[in-house]
């Protein structure tokens, strides 16, 4: 990925957000930001890119050999915010990048594998489309993996937060779970209804439960 997109991405995020900073707060902020340059400002102003565009330039950071960790969890920030649209999220399946993200749930860093896991919940959450497209590439058990085992509880919580928004009124990754979760995880009814928000609560308190 070029350095100006790099610099494109990072200046959306330290320019984002309705908090105004103070005076002294601004001198502070402007002595510690890295700025965007002449041509990568240009762009901004003079060509700005589409949401896609941003969302497959933050995929490539995040996945870059040469990207500071800094960097790729600035992009990993910048894509969450972008899948926060419903037309985005409904997106990555076509952009590919649904398969990038399930692989950073892997990631040796534990703020990689927890950015992974809520950008996973973000783009399902109420979203059936997204939640269709995920459950195409079987990372129910890797999501719950991380939920049970995972040595941070940041990336345990986020696990289950994707978890939660993955099966709530889907069946099918409902029904995907149960298949891993321990028979006591089973409610006394036996096969438990996606439209049971209680039923799915207790499924998620009972994670929550889990030690580290």
């Amino acid at each position: 990925m070029d350095s100006q997109m790099n610099n494109l991405l990072k200046w959306s995020i330290e320019n984002s957000g309705p908090a105004q900073p103070s005076d002294s707060e601004q001198v502070k902020q402007d002595h510690s930001r890295s700025r965007l340059d002449a041509d990568a400002l240009q762009r901004l102003i003079g060509n700005a890119p589409s949401d896609a565009e941003l969302m497959k330039a933050a995929m490539e950071v995040i996945h870059s050999e040469d990207a500071t960790l800094e960097n790729k969890l600035i992009a990993f920030d910048n894509f969450e915010q972008l899948i926060e649209n419903l037309d985005n999220a409904n997106n990555m399946g076509v952009l590919g990048l649904w398969t990038p993200l399930v692989a950073a749930l892997g990631h040796g860093d534990a703020e990689m594998r927890k950015m992974a896991a809520w950008c996973i919940g973000t783009a399902v959450q109420n979203n059936e489309k997204a939640q269709d497209k995920f459950l195409d590439f079987k990372a129910i058990p890797t999501l719950l993996s991380l939920a049970q085992t995972d040595p941070e509880t940041a990336v345990r919580r986020k696990a289950i937060y994707a978890l939660s928004s993955a099966v709530r009124n889907h069946q099918a990754a409902l029904d995907e779970l149960q298949k891993h979760l321990p028979s006591d995880y089973a409610p006394d009814s036996g096969k438990l209804n996606a439209s049971d928000m209680d039923g799915i609560d207790a499924i998620m308190n009972k994670l929550k439960e889990v030690p580290a």
